[in-house]
Formats: C-alpha cells, sequence, structure tokens
C-alpha cells in the first residue's frame, strides 16, 4: 500500500500511534521529494575501460601508467603498502587515512613487464600492470595473491559522478574475512554484501545484512600468503564473494572472485601483503593506531534501556556490590533525557545526577551517557537554538534544513563533515562531564531518521560539507558516524585532557579505532544472536577496530538461563563486556536467573578482574602493532586450511584460546588446535596440536586453553600484579609481554618482557632488559607442572 494507505490504517491503534507514523511517512515524503530535486536524473551513460597502454611516467615510488581511456598511479609506500588510484584518484583527502599518505618507497622501481604491460618491483611486494589495465599484486618471489581485472566506468552523458565496477580473482583456496560488522562471519562465504551503514530496525541475526558498519576491507587469507585490500570510497556500493574451488585430479582450480560495484566517488585502493600481524601493522599505521580505553573500560559493565530513575540506578548497583558481583560502569540510555533531547537531564527521575556519579565513582563504577546525533527541531531547545547560530546542521540543496523523525520527534542532524561542527558538537560534551559521565556510547548515528518507505536515513541529495570539498550523503553517509566519534574525542579531550577518553560508537568507517570502540547494536536474543555476536567481534578486529562486544543476553526478549550464562561466559572474554536489554526485553542482571546462574556468573566476573592486567597488555599492544585482542585461530598459522574455516573459537591475546559454547544443552566441545602444546585452564590438561580435541563444557565454564610457555598478568589474590606461567614443552622455551599501565592518562606504559625455560627440572622465570637478565618484578606461579 502507499503511503496513505499507511495513515490511514494507523488510525485504530490510538492518537499517539498514529502521530508517530504520521510524522515518519511525511519524513519519507520530504526524503523522496528532496532526492527527486535535488538529485540529477541519471539519463544515457557511457561504457568505459582503460584501453591500451600508451605511455607510462616514472615517480617515486612507482608511477603512472597512461592507457588510452584512463591512468593507474602506482605507488608503494615505506611501509609496503601499495596504492592504486584510477582517473587520477590520489590518496588524500581521506576519511580513513590517520594523517598524510606515507612516504614513497625509493627504492620501489617501475619497469617493462611482459607482452607491452609494466610492473612496480619492491622489497615486500610486486605489482604487475597488464597493457590492457589488469593488475596482479604477487609476493616479491612472484606468487600471484590478487588480480584485479580492468576496470568498466559507466558515466551519465550529461555529466556528473560516474558508478564502476572491479572484478577480483583470488587463489581458489583463498578464504575472505572482513568488511566490518558482519554477522555471517566471520569468515565471508559465498554472497552479496552491501556496503551502506544501516539500522536494520529490529534486532537482528546471522542472516542479516547491512548492519551498522561497513567497510571496504577485505582480509583475505590463503596457502600463498596473506592481504588486505581496502577500497577508500564511502560511497554506496556491494561486493559480490565467490569461493573458489580446486580441482580435483587433472582437473582445473576455479579461482576465487570479487566484484566490488560502487555507485560514485574515486577507484582508489590500498593493498597490504605479508602474515597477518605484519598486515594489521601496516594497517593501523595508515588508519591511526586504536585508542586505549580506560582501564575501567575492561572490566564489566551494565546497561538498560529503562532504569528510569536514580532510585533504579542505586537498586541495581547494590544488586551486584551485595551478590559480591563486580561492576565498573553503568550506561544510561535516552530515558534520563529531558524528553529525550540529547545532553539534558530529565529533573524529576534524576534530580542530583551529579552527586550519583560521584557515590558510583566512589565505588569504583562509572556511568557512560548514550548520544544520539538526532536534535528536536524545536526554538528554546538550547542544542538546537545553538546549532542555528553556529549554522551546523545538515541542508538540503535549497539550502532548507533537512529534517527527519527520531526519538525527540521531528529532528535535524550535524554536519560532522565540517570541523566548525565537529568543534561546537565537541564542545557540547563538557555538559557531561559537568553531570559526572565518564564515557560515551553514540547510538542511531549512521544516521537513523525514522521513516515508513525505504531506508531510514537522510535523503541521499543532502547536502554535506566533506571538510571544505561539498558533497551530499552519497558521499558522506558512511563516514558520519565516524566524524561523529571524532568530534566526541576530540571534545572530550579539551576539557579533561588529562584523562583518555571512552567512546563507543554504533556506525562509524574505516579509522574509526582511532577515537574508540564500538558494539554490535541491537542483536537479537536467540542462539544465533550468540554466534553472531562472536562473528562482529572477530570480523572487526580484522578491520583494525579491535576493541568491540556484543549485547550480552541479546536485546530483544528474555533469554533461557542457559543462554544468559553462555553469552556472559563469552562476552567475560570479549574486550567490550557490557549486559543489555532494550525497552521491552526482560532483565540482564544475573541474579534475575536463579542461584545456580548466579553462581557461574560471579564465577565469570572474578575471572574477568582477575585477567584484567592481561586485558590492559593486549589494549596497549593494539595501540602498538595494530593486532586485535581478538583474533582467529589461524592468526600464527594461516596456512592451516582447518583453522581458517573455524569461526567458533578463537585465540585472545596469544596465550589463551577461548572456546564458547554456541550450542544449547552442551557439555563437552569440539576445539580445533593450533600447532603446540596447550593446557585446559580448569584442569591443567595438556593437549598436543595441530588437531581436535574433545574438551569438558560444564555450565559452570567454558572451555579456556592456554598455550604452553606462555606468561599471563593477571590480578594476584592481594590485588596485586602476578604472572601466571604455563609450563613450556620439554625442550622450548616461553615468553610473554606485560604492560604496566600507569593509569588512566596519556604517560607512556612500562613494558616488560619475560622468558620461561626449563632449567633440570624447574621451569625458570627471567626478565629481559636492556642491561641483561634479571628476576621477575612481581610474584611467578608456574602451572601445568602436575600434567607432566
Amino acid at each position: 500500500m502507499d503511503g496513505r494507505d499507511q495513515v490511514r490504517s494507523v488510525m485504530s491503534v490510538g492518537s499517539g500511534g498514529a502521530a508517530r507514523v504520521v510524522r515518519t511517512v511525511r519524513a519519507a515524503w520530504r526524503r523522496r521529494r528532496a532526492d527527486a530535486s535535488g538529485l540529477p536524473p541519471r539519463g544515457a551513460e557511457r561504457a568505459r575501460v582503460p584501453g591500451a597502454v600508451r605511455d607510462v611516467e616514472p615517480g617515486p615510488g612507482g608511477g603512472v601508467v597512461h592507457f588510452g581511456r584512463s591512468r593507474l598511479r602506482v605507488l608503494v609506500a615505506v611501509n609496503g603498502a601499495v596504492f592504486l588510484g584510477w582517473d587520477g584518484a590520489a590518496p588524500e583527502p581521506s576519511y580513513a587515512l590517520a594523517g598524510r599518505c606515507p612516504e614513497p618507497d625509493p627504492r620501489a622501481v617501475l619497469e617493462p613487464d611482459k607482452d607491452g604491460g609494466w610492473r612496480v618491483v619492491a622489497e615486500r611486494v610486486t605489482v604487475t600492470v597488464s597493457r590492457h589495465g589488469a593488475v596482479d599484486v604477487c609476493t616479491p618471489g612472484g606468487v600471484r595473491l590478487r588480480r584485479d581485472l580492468p576496470p568498466r566506468w559507466w558515466e551519465p552523458s550529461a555529466g556528473g559522478p560516474g558508478r564502476w565496477m572491479l572484478r577480483s580473482e583470488v587463489a581458489a583456496d583463498a578464504r575472505f574475512f572482513g568488511l566490518g560488522g558482519r554477522a555471517s562471519g566471520p569468515r565471508l562465504r559465498g554472497g552479496t554484501y552491501r556496503l551502506w551503514n544501516t539500522d536494520p530496525g529490529r534486532p537482528f541475526g546471522p542472516d542479516d545484512d547491512p548492519l551498522y558498519l561497513t567497510m571496504p576491507v577485505q582480509l583475505v587469507v590463503a596457502d600463498a600468503g596473506t592481504h588486505l585490500v581496502f577500497h577508500d570510497n564511502s560511497w554506496d556500493g556491494t561486493v559480490v564473494l565467490r569461493e573458489g574451488e580446486e580441482g580435483a585430479g587433472s582437473g582445473h582450480d576455479r579461482p576465487g572472485g570479487s566484484e566490488l560495484r560502487m555507485t560514485g566517488g574515486p577507484l582508489r585502493s590500498w593493498v597490504v601483503v605479508g602474515t597477518p600481524a605484519r598486515v594489521l601493522l601496516v594497517w593501523a599505521s595508515l588508519t591511526g593506531a586504536p585508542a586505549v580505553p580506560p582501564t575501567w573500560a575492561l572490566g564489566h559493565q551494565h546497561a538498560r534501556w529503562g532504569f528510569g530513575s536514580e532510585q533504579e540506578v542505586r537498586r541495581i548497583v547494590t544488586g551486584y556490590q551485595e551478590r559480591g558481583l563486580p561492576l565498573d560502569a553503568v550506561h544510561l540510555d535516552v530515558d534520563h533525557y529531558d524528553a529525550h533531547q540529547v545532553f539534558t537531564v530529565d529533573r524529576d527521575r534524576f534530580p542530583k545526577l551529579a552527586v550519583l556519579a560521584d557515590e558510583l565513582r566512589r565505588d569504583g563504577i562509572h556511568l557512560v551517557s548514550v548520544v544520539d546525533p538526532a536534535v528536536r527541531a524545536a526554538p528554546g531547545n538550547a542544542v538546537y537554538d545553538s546549532g542555528l547560530a553556529e549554522d551546523a546542521f545538515v541542508r538540503d540543496a535549497s539550502g532548507q534544513l533537512v529534517e527527519g523523525v527520531a526519538r525527540p520527534g521531528e529532528s535535524v542532524y550535524p554536519d560532522f563533515t565540517h570541523a566548525r561542527v565537529r568543534a561546537w558538537w565537541g564542545a557540547l560534551y563538557a555538559e557531561r562531564l559537568a553531570q559526572g559521565f565518564s564515557g560515551f556510547r553514540h547510538d542511531l548515528n549512521e544516521p537513523t531518521s525514522f521513516t515508513a518507505f525505504g531506508e531510514s536515513t537522510l535523503p541521499r541529495s543532502a547536502r554535506h560539507a566533506l571538510d571544505g570539498r561539498g558533497g551530499d550523503h552519497r558521499e558522506a553517509h558512511n563516514v558520519y558516524g565516524l566524524c561523529m566519534a571524532r568530534a566526541a574525542y576530540e571534545g572530550v579531550r579539551e576539557p579533561a585532557p588529562e584523562q583518555r577518553p571512552f567512546v563507543v560508537s554504533r556506525s562509524g568507517w574505516a579509522g574509526l579505532q582511532r577515537y574508540g570502540g564500538t558494539w554490535s547494536g541491537d542483536v537479537a536474543t536467540g542462539w544465533p544472536g550468540l554466534r553472531a555476536s562472536l562473528s562482529l567481534v572477530v570480523g572487526l578486529g580484522l578491520c583494525g577496530v579491535p576493541y568491540s562486544g556484543p549485547d550480552v543476553g541479546g536485546f530483544d526478549g528474555s533469554p533461557s538461563p542457559e543462554l544468559f550464562l553462555r553469552w556472559f561466559q563469552l562476552g567475560a572474554h570479549l574486550p567490550l563486556f557490557r549486559t543489555h536489554a532494550g525497552p521491552r526485553a526482560g532483565r540482564r542482571e544475573p541474579w534475575e536467573f536463579g542461584a545456580e546462574v548466579l553462581t557461574h556468573a560471579r564465577a565469570a566476573l572474578l575471572e574477568r578482574r582477575r585477567l584484567l592486567p592481561y586485558f590492559v597488555t593486549l589494549a596497549h599492544l593494539a595501540r602498538r602493532t595494530g593486532a586485535p585482542y581478538v583474533r582467529p585461530l589461524w592468526w600464527g598459522s594461516p596456512e592451516d586450511r582447518t583453522l581458517r574455516d573455524c569461526g567458533d573459537a578463537f585465540l585472545l591475546g596469544d596465550a589463551l584460546l577461548v572456546a564458547p559454547v554456541l550450542d544449547p544443552g552442551t557439555d563437552r566441545r569440539a576445539v580445533h588446535l593450533p600447532r603446540g602444546l596447550w593446557y585446559d585452564t580448569a584442569t591443567q590438561r595438556p593437549y598436543q596440536g595441530p588437531g581436535q580435541v574433545l574438551v569438558d563444557a560444564p555450565l559452570s565454564r567454558i572451555p579456556v586453553l592456554a598455550r604452553a610457555g606462555a606468561v599471563l598478568p593477571v590480578r594476584g589474590e592481594n590485588g596485586g600484579l602476578e604472572l601466571e606461567v604455563w609450563a613450556p614443552a620439554r625442550g622450548r622455551t616461553g615468553g610473554g609481554l606485560v604492560v604496566r599501565d600507569a593509569g588512566d592518562g596519556w604517560d607512556e606504559p612500562e613494558i616488560e618482557r619475560y622468558v620461561a625455560r626449563w632449567e633440570g627440572r624447574e621451569v625458570v622465570v627471567e626478565r629481559e632488559g636492556e642491561d641483561g637478565v634479571r628476576e621477575p618484578s612481581h610474584p611467578v606461579r608456574v602451572r601445568g607442572l602436575a600434567a607432566r
């Protein structure tokens, strides 16, 4: 039915419901009219391909290859990353890059190749360009990792942005990962994936795509090697993946394939080859080091849409304290706002919010505030009035404010792609800090505007500054949440420069890690939702966003006690550990699920508290190396095909392997082990990898195995730092890093390196330093000896 029929159909639901639907229908009509008048019709199009090579222009790091109808810039940077830019596209400007483009590698050489093509030879990569525009990315030994076929453009005859398509081939055994937050991963099987940040409007499961945070980032793992490709284009697009197939007997291999279609924008990309660790290191050097969250943000956080009052917050906190359950943060949702208006407080329900925050902080509990981008379009609303004075809101092509429908009602949206607007918005967080909040959670920032038709976002014709370049929402949509996160991060640092900001954003793009992390959004309550939670965290980590986590227990409904506990046990081993539920969902406090669940949940919370020094170490290592906290099992052995296909377990750093229970009624589960010796941390029983083993998974815990030789920093019984050492295999050594955080400020932490080895019948642990080997700085507890 059409919009008028929809309006008539809601009259039976009451005036409140009808009014909301009328507003959303009107918003959809406005969006359609704005797009019809603000976007030029495409009309007839001309197709174009590069043509044949005409000449070349050598330059630093490579050069430019000129074709009959296009040109390609090939640049190898000093960090080994390869930039490919068609039609004059340059690496800058880019919302993904952390700063300027890296310097070109002076040793890279452009030289003739066979059959009229050219190649750029560098230390870590060789790039060959055929005479008709196919591009091969190869290892230094000449093994091809990826082939981009000649691209094709379709350009309007009347002018304007053209769309394009790029087909690529990879090895028959290759597996795809990445593309941002994908619920069906972490291995991305054949299918179509959209590159458009989307609020699905309902709790999602493994079959829902796209979701809130998409990225044109592919990580491809094959026997020949690992590579990452990033297409630096924020326009709407789709990626069609096809896994390859190896021929049997004398049959030919069928290579894997990727077909990328973009509706506009530049055809430019970065490619990085190497081990998974090196690929993520270079990726972080391009897009920025991940922000280190405050230490408290590595503990347990609790949220609920509907605390409703200060009294209810105190009641929940008291419930945690009386039951001996560690709690580090409480999230307040929009119900603490005055009429859902951002940067306000409902004084009737939260009359002394700053006092409440101070009381909680004394108990080691921090308040986190939700922040939506939508601003109620009503004179007298302080944020709206100041935004008008700053000319901060998105406008259409005629200069009128673009209005949508959000939680406050009729709303306008800041244009975060303007530096002046980011500064104005960032300054508003001082009000939140004054209320006692320690962190911020961005929601509905895809951006979401509730509409009755099609996509719930702003008109594609809405105008944006794009930091001086100018453009419309087709280009700005995917980077909107990223720019909002930047505004918050920089805004919070201004009034509180001594503290590391805490910002998590539901939406974002490549480079989001510079400002904080993300959470999975509104995942559906159920066992499929539990599995999707793990997929999202692993996939985001491989795209460079290491700090993330799901809504433990799911967003909707009421999980069974078993499902809640298994979700809780998984969350206790993920970077962002947060219980949360939607407005019409059941409770998520552990004691609501019975005495047995409470006992086991307490054990999981205490284990998370014990592992907190290890999480701190992983956070600082992520900043220095780009390596995610949560890693796929193949991280250290990408050549192991069995591990490449395993998505139901993960590595937590280098030392631990976590095998969550993802199916009901499970008390034992199979675990695929990477090579080496592993210990069950509960029983200290050793297992030898590579291979599959069967381990116990009682309701009281999920299987966690420690790598032989690992040195883990943990919290001892007296609260101090302790070294937990797992005995290395005979004849082998082990070790580990300990990062001693100096607090939640900006001082560089102290890094200690430890080595564990056998000396006779004892395991000796030594600290490595510039002046030689020293005794450990902390108490040492060796485990795994009884099993030997």
